[in-house]
């Protein structure tokens, strides 16, 4: 009993190790976002593959983007679903504060809607993705999440073909009933409660859903054409005016029946709004068996290929420019440690188990040596 305390204590120190660059393998660049750019690393000691978003700390105090980063991290932190992305470590360089998440090497919907090949998403997969995007919407609205930015761009396909909901700079929680009124989100995705401000709270992540799948398989929003020159105004009045229309020959009945039921302008008549109504029970999921969708047993109806880069030419992405005369002050730095937590614990736990260091470091051999922390202790000196 004492020697699997000892052991106990011994991994729970190890998990709490201070995390640096150093820890990682840096690859290539994987895109660019407003605040700087993503990249793959690999954990030096088992192998493990991440893409690590770096968020420049000069650029975000310039922008006022500290409040929107950490609610991201927290929620990276606080999800544990299949079909969300997960956070594996939060950690600060000199310049950059560093969220290292799942790799998702299969692209964004939106790559898969416009750019590869016949525009829009052939119904077998587009059932499969909805149905792990409606599961992603649930787990979120369980902890009170509601996500604000449901859009294919933020669906990323890991190198299985499963989809995860990512980017939560818009999320908000809202515990216990509580409701908001504030506008945010994306031109064209947006409820039409979000567009007249009234207070609304999960209801306005199905009707970015109805969008999303909408978009998917026509190639165009419901309330914009593809590539329309039109003035977000005019976007909000059809969202407030307009009927959804339903022009596209691979809207078959199952289909169009969800949308319309997600895109229901009243929130009282809007399918996931209604009490103790569950959109997995529609028959456009009639094919899905989501306990075994859950357990990662379904088999996607699509995998990427590894040798394709899913992702438009990296040289085409946003360049951020310099941010040179922005200091950082003691106040700063307190948000950059609140950010820094290390390694989260049921993500590194699992990577422990999955790259056999957990066995190894347990094995008979080396249970003596561990007993006085050795091991453990060359373990957590990474250069």
């Amino acid at each position: 009993m004492r020697q699997r305390w000892s052991t106990f204590l011994q991994w729970k120190e190890y998990e709490k190790q201070k995390i640096t660059r150093k820890y990682f393998y840096e690859f290539r660049t994987l895109g660019r976002g407003g605040f700087g750019e993503v990249c793959a690393v690999q954990v030096k000691h088992t192998g493990q593959m991440y893409a690590c978003k770096k968020l420049d700390k000069r650029r975000l105090k310039t922008k006022g983007g500290e409040r929107l980063a950490l609610i991201e991290k927290q929620i990276l932190e606080k999800a544990n679903s299949r079909f969300v992305i997960n956070l594996a470590y939060a950690y600060e360089d000199r310049t950059h504060l560093c969220l290292v998440m799942d790799l998702m090497s299969g692209g964004d919907l939106k790559f898969h809607i416009y750019d590869l090949g016949k525009r829009g998403i052939r119904m077998e997969r587009v059932v499969y993705y909805v149905a792990q995007i409606t599961s992603g919407i649930l787990h979120l609205h369980s902890m009170d999440i509601v996500y604000r930015d449901m859009k294919p761009e933020n669906v990323l396909l890991d190198a299985k073909g499963q989809c995860r909901l990512s980017d939560f700079g818009l999320a908000v929680e809202l515990p216990k009933g509580k409701k908001i009124c504030q506008k945010a989100g994306t031109t064209g995705y947006m409820a039409p409660e979000i567009l007249r401000q009234e207070n609304y709270g999960m209801s306005v992540d199905w009707w970015s859903v109805g969008c999303s799948i909408y978009e998917m398989v026509a190639a165009r929003l419901p309330f914009k054409d593809f590539k329309e020159k039109v003035q977000n105004e005019e976007v909000t009045r059809r969202t407030l005016e307009d009927d959804c229309k339903f022009q596209h020959s691979d809207f078959d009945a199952p289909v169009k029946d969800l949308i319309s039921h997600f895109l229901k302008k009243k929130v009282q008549n809007r399918l996931g709004c209604r009490s103790g109504d569950d959109p997995r029970n529609h028959v456009f999921f009639k094919g899905i068996n989501f306990h075994r969708l859950e357990a990662g047993l379904t088999e996607p109806p699509w995998v990427p290929k590894p040798n394709v880069i899913y992702a438009k030419d990296v040289d085409a992405f946003r360049t951020a420019s310099e941010v040179e005369d922005v200091k950082l002050d003691s106040k700063d730095e307190r948000f950059f440690k609140e950010f820094s937590t290390g390694a989260v614990p049921v993500r590194w736990q699992k990577e422990m188990i999955e790259s056999g260091t957990f066995d190894l470091l347990n094995s008979s051999e080396l249970n003596a040596s561990c007993q006085e922390s050795a091991c453990f202790s060359r373990m957590c000196i990474i250069t």
